[in-house]
């Protein structure tokens, strides 16, 4: 199915829906009636100003955050709060700015971090480990040409890019991505922006939080704009542009200082 086809059948479920979610921390409203769809196979990217509760909504769909309100749906079932290990179970999968990877590891430590492969039940399976790693990392048409240097010495892509694949090893279709190309080269970014559209046409759902809006619309199926902590509007990339989008975040925010002068 080509992407204008699938874009024109909008009588699809959400894969991921959120609605209606409230977040407050203390006297700061961090979410404020918060609605947010994302469809399976498609890149939907979140936008807003720095401390527009971007982050706040993916912790909470990941289970790092509890939310004092609302529902969270994952491919039809519904939770009022979710643990990290139910988000995971559910298939979501989060890969956030600093990355957490451990800089002394190497490529298959990092994927295997946590669940190591065993020999004999008591010996790690160092090969085996590598041997996949290695499937892995081509089968993402990755390219790392040393896996057995410590991460600390990769460069900014290559760390992304290993990142993105441990999380595809968890098993995630669904992906949420954190500005992950805010500190990256145009090269570097280029690369992770192709590995982001391959993932889409293996059917992985992507999530994606970024401030550059022509990556956006680059990369993009659909954007959610939030602004203080308020759903604004979502729409297909396609029907849009970075100019119209400005206008529309410059317009709502025009609006909500005239309700505060009110």
């Amino acid at each position: 199915m080509q992407r204008n086809e699938r874009l024109s059948t909008d009588l699809r479920k959400p894969i991921v829906e959120m609605r209606h979610v409230k977040k407050a921390f203390g006297y700061i409203q961090a979410l404020e009636d918060m609605n947010f769809s994302a469809y399976s196979g498609e890149v939907t990217a979140i936008v807003g100003d720095n401390g527009s509760g971007k982050s706040t909504l993916i912790k909470i769909l990941t289970g790092c955050l509890k939310p004092d309100a609302g529902e969270i749906w994952i491919k039809g079932s519904c939770f009022s709060s979710l643990t990290v290990k139910q988000s995971m179970n559910a298939g979501v999968t989060a890969v956030y700015q600093d990355l957490a990877l451990d800089n002394c590891k190497d490529c298959a430590g990092n994927i295997f971090l946590g669940r190591e492969l065993m020999k004999r039940g008591i010996f790690l399976d160092h090969a085996r480990m590598r041997r996949k790693t290695e499937e892995l990392l081509e089968k993402l048409h990755i390219l790392i040409p040393d896996i057995t240097q410590p991460v600390e010495r990769m460069s900014g892509g290559q760390r992304q890019a290993l990142a993105i694949a441990r999380a595809v090893y968890a098993g995630g279709d669904i992906l949420v991505f954190d500005e992950p190309t805010s500190a990256m080269g145009v090269r570097e970014t280029a690369r992770i922006m192709e590995l982001f559209l391959d993932l889409k046409e293996k059917g992985k759902t992507i999530i994606l939080i970024s401030h550059n809006l022509f990556q956006v619309f680059d990369i993009s199926d659909r954007i959610c704009v939030i602004h203080n902590g308020r759903f604004v509007d979502s729409f297909l990339t396609k029907d849009s542009s970075p100019q119209k989008l400005n206008k529309l975040i410059a317009k709502k925010e025009e609006e909500l200082g005239n309700e505060k002068m009110d």
